[in-house]
């Protein structure tokens, strides 16, 4: 279903990063290790790597990757590519950053065990980044899943991410002009945390 989604040479989210790296950037470091999880056509990966930091990005559709890939070679950057669903994906690695933006496509039941993987792959001291919909977005129709149950409430994950120390958490609407998958109004999610050292 993705890779049909990802078919045709536009961008079907845009070529420029999430606004929420943007705000993200004060916590972000060049020279760190970042994991970017079910990565789509490459536009948060290329900023990041933009940024001096060292990414590692990894994406099912072969159609988002061969996206992802020309993205960073029209950007002069170098991102680790790996063809992969989270179900596959190799997660004993520790980053100093995992990025989580938009990968709402999981339903309860297996974001908690998605969840039990990243708090893993963060290293301790290190940084998440989860960027997302709230459940009012379904009703937005603006993108993202249908049900509402697969999206985001911040005590969702504080719960989830207990101990950890939040940095950033927020529950906002706001205006999106992210290609055709993402536009108009759309309730949003900020999560910032650091894992403890």
């Amino acid at each position: 279903m993705w890779n049909e989604r990802y078919q045709g040479d536009d961008y079907l989210f845009g070529t420029a990063p999430a606004d929420f790296l943007r705000r993200a950037a004060p916590w972000l470091k060049a020279g760190e290790r970042v994991l970017s999880i079910a990565d789509g056509e490459g536009r948060n990966s290329v900023w990041l790597a933009q940024q001096g930091m060292r990414v590692t990005a990894f994406e099912p559709a072969p159609n988002a990757l061969a996206k992802a890939e020309r993205l960073a070679a029209a950007r002069g950057v170098t991102v680790d590519f790996h063809r992969a669903g989270i179900e596959d994906w190799d997660w004993s690695e520790a980053y100093d950053v995992v990025a989580g933006i938009f990968i709402q496509f999981v339903g309860p039941d297996e974001r908690a065990a998605l969840f039990e993987r990243i708090r893993g792959a963060v290293r301790p001291g290190g940084l998440l980044l989860l960027h997302g919909y709230a459940p009012r977005q379904v009703g937005y129709g603006t993108g993202g899943p249908p049900d509402p149950a697969n999206m985001y409430t911040l005590d969702l994950l504080r719960d989830a991410f207990a101990g950890w120390e939040v940095l950033r958490a927020e529950d906002f609407d706001a205006e999106v002009d992210e290609g055709k998958g993402h536009s108009g109004r759309s309730a949003l999610i900020d999560f910032i945390a650091r894992r403890p050292g």
